[in-house]
């Protein structure tokens, strides 16, 4: 019970840093594994394209080269394992780039494969008239019907494969598109011999996961008090110290950069959680609305209270596929009133193109947008002129990318050298779920079959208690004093698909009963209506986080199409939460007094 194991993150996306690893190996005391993770609904879909296309190998290529081999040799004298999914749509195929160019190097790694989530090639066996999309109800049927091609269909997979892999001998585990959480969950069922009925451990692994997938996001980066971040050059990766019983203390080794944090914690806690009651993976359903965080020492935070409610019987399945084509470009306007060209500009090109385009014969650009970075205020200033713009053909959208170069000479006086231009497919993206019992998995080690446990039926556990209810400011005679959200809370956003999700942690617990009143599903709907451009209030569901003293809003339908189908600037969604701060909140001056002087 005593016993410790250490895991530390990486990375956090495809073509992350490289410094993560070296960084660990040079710094960190002692590890027992370093997880990766690389994948996202859009990476499935570029490797899936590129894969069609024949100009890429389904896998991050430069897993084996560039991440693993210049320190394979430490990593197998000091016995520290890795779990990564770089293998995207074919680990098999990476398994082998990995293994052919260790044993050139005279090594000779045990490697593991996960496979069987790619269910691109049996995509009509898996998509009928019935399948619904998990956000929207929208027909997924009718998305393949009228897409251009189907770059990829994957399902989430869970962590007992990789225990499987790992508990075989496995030095590497190499998954496809496994869930986030698992690469570090496997590693803790294999140590301490956690079951697939172990649900509250099975919870507790998935946030140790949850926390250190994004890698420096939970030391530091993105953090809002960014002024109190040191060094974000050599920012440290993330450490989790997990224990037999679900403890877990996340901090980063001696001397790096960064900060661990009760904040920096919370922020990547409800980071694109949605519903932290009902936080759903493969293998638990988890309750993350009464865990608790406690700064115990510097950049050392301990975490407990993550909650199992059982297991689904589904697997997330995500569909990527391409409909139509994306013009943008970037235009430098200097000079006075640099805005107001700017605006003019990309709302003639538009209407350039439009009418060449009908003098061609061809339909006109379906999705436009333009928009004016910078250059406002008195004097010369520079603006950037944004535009975006969606045709169905290669061809049309080929045009704005050649008439917006005539910028230059045809329009805005101050018009300099565009900073780039380019066309590319239009990805669209569809979540829906996908009974497990539909799903082939297999494991191996070095090619050999590897058995291992697999629990396809949902099985009950606790009762899902009721939501935690909103906490109520205080009725009393206290002036109330107005203030910006921030000077209150910390906060963090992210996308997911066509929603985007938003947690608001109360920087003291007494400050979350005033923030709660001023942050109803009604005023954030209606801020983020404004804020984005819409004409009336976006749709807000809310939840409590107690332990945390947060509240997490899902914004719906506000994403544009979601990632790489999105116009907007952030279509990531991580400035969500930088619009929300700007928020005036009524709190009580004595406690906001008080506070100070503490």
């Amino acid at each position: 019970m005593s016993r410790i194991v250490r895991i530390g993150a990486a990375t956090a996306f495809f073509n992350d840093s490289r410094m993560g690893i070296a960084q660990l190996l040079e710094k960190a005391d002692k590890l027992d594994y370093i997880i990766f993770d690389f994948l996202a609904e859009s990476v499935m879909g570029g490797l899936g394209r590129g894969m069609a296309q024949g100009t890429g190998l389904g896998f991050a290529a430069d897993f084996a080269d560039d991440y693993i081999l210049p320190h394979l040799q430490t990593l197998l004298d000091r016995n520290i394992r890795i779990v990564a999914n770089a293998g995207g749509l074919d680990p098999a195929a990476c398994a082998e780039a990995l293994r052919r160019r260790a044993e050139a190097l005279g090594l000779c790694p045990r490697i593991g494969v996960v496979a069987g989530d790619n269910l691109t090639a049996n995509l009509n066996a898996h998509i009928d008239a019935d399948t619904c999309d998990m956000f929207d109800g929208s027909s997924v049927l009718e998305k393949v019907e009228r897409a251009d091609r189907v770059d990829s269909l994957v399902a989430y997979t869970g962590a007992f494969p990789i225990a499987a892999a790992l508990g075989a001998g496995g030095d590497i585990v190499i998954t496809g598109r496994a869930v986030d959480s698992a690469l570090a969950l496997g590693p803790l069922i294999q140590e301490f011999g956690w079951g697939p009925d172990d649900f509250d451990l099975l919870a507790a692994g998935t946030l140790a996961g949850h926390l250190l997938e994004c890698s420096a996001q939970v030391t530091g980066g993105t953090f809002t008090d960014w002024r109190d971040v040191p060094d974000w050059a050599g920012i440290g990766m993330p450490i989790g110290e997990c224990a037999a019983d679900g403890s877990l203390v996340i901090t980063k080794p001696e001397g790096t950069g960064g900060l661990v944090s009760v904040g920096t914690v919370s922020e990547q806690l409800l980071y694109e959680v949605s519903d932290p009651q009902r936080y759903v993976v493969a293998d638990v359903v988890c309750d993350f609305t009464a865990v608790t965080l406690k700064q115990i020492g510097p950049d050392r935070v301990a975490v407990k209270g993550a909650r199992g409610l059982g297991r689904s019987g589904t697997y997330k399945a995500s569909l990527t596929y391409d409909s139509g084509w994306r013009a943008a470009a970037l235009i430098p306007i200097i000079g006075l009133e640099a805005d107001a060209k700017a605006e003019r500009i990309g709302a003639e090109l538009f209407r350039r193109v439009d009418t060449m385009l009908r003098q061609s014969q061809l339909p006109p650009l379906t999705r436009t947008r333009c928009d004016v970075i910078g250059g406002s205020g008195e004097g010369a200033t520079t603006a950037l002129c944004r535009i975006v713009a969606d045709h169905p053909d290669r061809e049309g959208a080929q045009l704005l990318v050649r008439e917006q170069a005539s910028a230059i000479s045809h329009m805005s006086v101050g018009t300099t050298l565009g900073l780039g231009a380019s066309v590319r497919p239009v990805q669209w993206i569809s979540g829906f779920l996908l009974p497990k019992s539909a799903l082939s998995l297999t494991v191996t080690l070095d090619g050999a079959p590897i058995s291992f446990r697999r629990e396809d039926a949902d099985a009950g556990h606790h009762a899902r208690s009721k939501a935690p209810a909103l906490p109520v400011p205080a009725d009393d005679a206290d002036p109330l004093r107005v203030v910006p959200l921030v000077r209150l809370a910390w906060a963090r956003s992210g996308d997911k698909g066509n929603l985007f999700n938003v947690a608001v942690i109360a920087r003291q617990s007494e400050y979350l009963p005033y923030i709660a009143a001023a942050l109803t599903p009604a005023t954030v709907g209606e801020h983020y209506g404004r804020a984005l451009g819409y004409p009336g209030a976006l749709s807000v569901e809310s939840f409590s986080v107690p332990g945390l003293s947060a509240l997490n809003f899902v914004v719906r339908n506000a994403m544009d199409g979601g990632v790489l189908a999105s116009t907007y600037v952030d279509p990531v969604a991580k400035g969500m939460a930088q619009l929300l701060l700007e928020m005036d909140i009524p709190i009580s001056a004595e406690l906001l007094q008080r506070s100070y002087e503490t």
